[in-house]
């Protein structure tokens, strides 16, 4: 059961609603405009606000669907977070769109905080603390994920959901490389 689980997590998060919306209601492919990427911000930068939001409540929907999934089996905390860490190599690397996806992080915000709603603060506090020091939404988006592995291990003292936490913000990093590269080069 659990290896079905991990195929439907997979297979959850290689829907892209990013492709999905912008086909249906605005009759173009997403990934021949803007950066290209199928992700609710490009999504928004084209199209607006309205865009965003369904593309974002989408692809975050994905993430706790994958977490609620593990629930109803009553999987322990460790699978639930490698299924949401397949949901989003799955929205990373779609099966749907030749592996070329998004960078997961609505995937992953859906997901954490279905996992534990105890991370909305965290995410909200690490990003404001960030966000006055850098003024980059990327570099305090990512940089407020690091503060949920050492708040998952204070409250549940548990290593495994911890390092599992750290392997998928390493892949949301990984995903962001050339942006953060940007981002963090000194201005000349």
């Amino acid at each position: 059961m659990i290896w079905l689980y991990f195929i439907f997590s997979y297979l959850l998060g290689s829907i892209m609603f990013g492709f999905l919306i912008t086909k249906i209601f605005y009759r173009k492919d997403i990934r021949a405009l803007g950066s290209g990427n199928v992700g609710a911000r490009n999504a928004g930068r084209l199209h607006g606000k309205t865009a965003f939001v369904l593309i974002f409540l989408g692809d975050a929907l994905k993430g706790a669907l994958v977490i609620l999934a593990a629930r109803y089996f009553h999987f322990s905390e460790t699978i639930q977070l490698v299924g949401l860490a397949l949901a989003i190599l799955g929205h990373l690397k779609p099966i749907t769109l030749k592996f070329k996806g998004g960078k997961g992080i609505s995937t992953f915000i859906g997901g954490i905080i279905t996992f534990d709603p105890l991370m909305v603060p965290v995410i909200i506090l690490g990003f404001s603390i960030l966000y006055t020091f850098k003024r980059s939404f990327t570099i305090a988006g990512l940089g407020a994920f690091l503060f949920i592995p050492v708040v998952l291990f204070i409250k549940n003292n548990d290593w495994l959901s911890c390092i599992i936490a750290v392997g998928i913000i390493a892949m949301l990093y990984a995903a962001h490389a050339k942006n953060l590269k940007e981002r963090l080069k000194p201005n000349e």
